[in-house]
């Protein structure tokens, strides 16, 4: 449970403030309309969709490489049994903090979905 010692968690805040703040520099001075399918398919993403889908392709990442540990395991390739467990605890935090970011996005389009004009 080393991952979890106060120093590591204050690193990774530090990592995640870092990373706030320079997006926030990702922002566009100016505003525009929005873009058409063909400016979409024609430009890399950027801001909030690029950001998320780093954010899924870390997770698809975490999960693959539990489930290659956990059949290594399964065949007796490997013992450390904590490393599994480890990895495991990982990408179902992962998943589920996922999981809980797709829900908020789903209330929230709801929500505007439904606003009073």
């Amino acid at each position: 449970m080393s991952d979890l010692s106060v120093a590591n968690i204050m690193a990774m805040r530090a990592t995640m403030l870092d990373r706030n703040a320079s997006l926030r520099g990702l922002l566009p001075a100016t505003s525009r309309s929005s873009p058409t399918d063909s400016e979409i398919g024609a430009k890399p993403l950027s801001g909030f969709a690029s950001t998320l889908q780093t954010a899924i392709q870390n997770v698809n990442t975490t999960l693959e490489q539990e489930d290659v540990a956990t059949e290594a395991y399964e065949r007796g390739e490997t013992t450390d049994i904590a490393t599994v467990a480890l990895l495991q605890a990982r990408s179902s935090v992962n998943f589920e903090a996922t999981l809980q970011v797709r829900n908020k996005l789903l209330t929230a389009y709801n929500d505007i979905m439904n606003m009073q004009i």
